[in-house]
């Protein structure tokens, strides 16, 4: 089993997003792409019976960092820096979100970091129904600086 596969496994059974009907649904073993999916039920709908915005703001909160510090390796450190959500629609079906984290972003990374800079970089996500209809959207700055070598 892959450490992409062992991290969906255990997240989904983190309580957290276990009780508020977040589920991993894909994690690709390169950590380049990423689908959640959150299913509104009685525990996790608002006072108007939609999902609750901070369930929304969750499916979305850890999945441009992880995979990010997944992707980058242990010579780099990665923090979430920023986040912030726009609530577009409200909807009281399941909605679902995918992070895609490209290549050629993760050298442009790489190169800002390599003299030890920090390198604050926004990315973002839409949070849509199955049918397409944007729910929401999402933005987190992700901070990362290369570690100083110890020797």
């Amino acid at each position: 089993m892959s450490r992409a596969s062992r991290f969906r496994m255990v997240v989904n059974l983190w309580p957290p997003f276990l009780f508020s009907g977040i589920r991993v649904l894909v994690i690709r073993d390169d950590w380049h792409y990423v689908k959640v999916r959150l299913r509104r039920h009685w525990f996790n709908r608002n006072y108007m019976g939609t999902h609750f915005g901070g369930s929304l703001f969750a499916m979305a909160d850890p999945f441009w960092m992880i995979p990010i510090a997944e992707c980058l390796g242990r010579d780099y450190r990665v923090w979430d820096q920023a986040a912030e959500i726009t609530f577009v629609t409200a909807t009281r079906e399941d909605v679902f979100t995918e992070f895609v984290i490209d290549e050629s972003v993760l050298d442009e990374i790489r190169q800002s970091a390599a003299n030890g800079e920090k390198v604050l970089r926004w990315f973002e996500n839409e949070i849509k129904t199955a049918n397409g209809e944007i729910v929401g959207r999402f933005r987190k700055q992700v901070y990362v600086r290369r570690k100083r070598d110890r020797g």
